[in-house]
């Protein structure tokens, strides 16, 4: 298994059917409890744990779904009201190395999480027909359909709780010592909250 891709790289097949959508919904509304049952437990020097060697630690990437999923939940209202609007991208790399997102607690961006998708599966519920082909433009990527968008955030979100739970199971099998490591960046861990 490649660490980068637990669940897999997206696909997308290129439609989807209403079953499939309501689904994806599903995903998007549990991954708030997901999320926070994945890092339930850990301590300061694991959530400062890299959840692969050369990847972003535990709590990088709790605030970097936070980041994320904000991001897409603006550029959806904006495809909902706006003709292919263009989006203004962001640096994920960058973002995940502010000093927010390098020791603000997690759950900070789990309260976020919880609140954001409450809002996004309602408007995601609210979908029907054609809006689902409505799209918004990114600088690189092109035309992106709030339909594509909804599978890809439905396994985004996936992805990082998966590198969550891979990461407490090398933990578990590496005993007690386990979670002293180099962050991404090369500074040691720690940490005094979650």
């Amino acid at each position: 298994m490649d660490p980068r891709y637990p669940i897999g790289r997206f696909e997308w097949a290129g439609s989807s059917t209403d079953e499939q959508r309501r689904h994806w919904i599903g995903e998007i509304a549990d991954l708030p409890a997901a999320l926070r049952d994945a890092v339930d437990g850990l301590t300061a020097q694991q959530l400062d744990t890299p959840y692969r060697e050369g990847g972003w630690t535990v709590r990088q990437l709790v605030h970097h779904v936070a980041d994320s999923h904000m991001n897409c939940y603006a550029r959806c209202k904006l495809a909902l009201t706006e003709e292919e609007p263009t989006i203004k991208p962001y640096d994920e790399k960058l973002w995940a190395e502010t000093p927010d997102s390098l020791a603000v607690p997690c759950d900070v961006s789990l309260s976020l999480i919880d609140a954001l998708h409450t809002r996004w599966v309602a408007l995601w519920m609210s979908l029907a027909g054609e809006q689902w082909a409505r799209n918004y433009r990114h600088p690189e990527r092109g035309l992106t359909s709030l339909e594509t968008t909804l599978a890809l955030y439905a396994w985004h979100g996936r992805h990082h709780t998966a590198h969550v739970t891979e990461l407490r199971k090398s933990l578990e099998n590496l005993g007690p010592a386990a979670g002293h490591r180099q962050t991404a960046g090369g500074a040691r861990t720690g940490g005094n909250d979650s």
